[in-house]
């Protein structure tokens, strides 16, 4: 007789939530908000309708929820192995991953879809500004101010100095392909060599 599982342990909760609010959100890109449903979210996750209604009251919970989440997560936390990292790879890094991340297409989507949301969903208005980047300017933050620290840059404001990195890496190439047109890998690289290069000279000591 095979015995009854218990509880989910911690590590089994978190996955499964990772799956749940990845589900959702890939659902949300391909249906938007009116067309996606609790049950194709729940199949996508490989949950029960239950199971998600345990986690989510409703839809709009859901997708209120799971698109500012999906819109500031920095996915790939590994761009950054160690704060110790020399600063110039250290952003080329990071902006590849930004600038990877501001012409997805799916990205371009969610971001599309939350913005012409937001007269319906009030609670968007209050991460607004923040949440398209938050989760990346965090990452550039903390880099800045160890190497202040170091004394290899001078930076009064590191939240701003990030926020403005960040804004030289995606802004233009995220608002071309909110429009369709879409740079070469060469151009983007250029691009963002040019940034890295532009921000180190503002910032290193004189």
């Amino acid at each position: 007789m095979t015995p009854r599982r218990g509880r989910p342990t911690q590590a089994e909760a978190k996955k499964l939530d990772m799956a749940v609010r990845k589900a959702a959100v890939a659902t949300f890109v391909a249906h938007g908000y009116d067309g996606a449903t609790m049950e194709a979210i729940a199949r996508a996750a490989g949950i029960t309708k239950r199971s998600l209604y345990a986690r989510y009251s409703d839809k709009r919970a859901l997708f209120v929820e799971v698109i500012p989440w999906a819109l500031s997560r920095f996915d790939d936390d590994g761009a950054v192995t160690s704060l110790d990292a020399d600063l110039e790879s250290a952003l080329f890094a990071i902006g590849k991953v930004a600038l990877a991340r501001a012409v997805d297409p799916d990205s371009v989507r969610m971001a599309r879809i939350a913005l012409s949301e937001i007269g319906r969903f009030p609670e968007f208005k209050v991460v607004e500004e923040s949440m398209m980047w938050s989760g990346r300017q965090k990452v550039v933050t903390e880099l800045l101010r160890h190497h202040k620290g170091q004394g290899t840059i001078v930076v009064d404001d590191l939240e701003l100095a990030a926020e403005h990195f960040l804004a030289m890496v995606e802004a233009l190439p995220g608002r071309f392909a909110e429009y369709g047109i879409y740079r070469s890998q060469a151009q983007n690289e250029r691009h963002l060599e040019h940034a890295v290069a532009l921000f180190l000279r503002g910032v290193q000591p004189r």
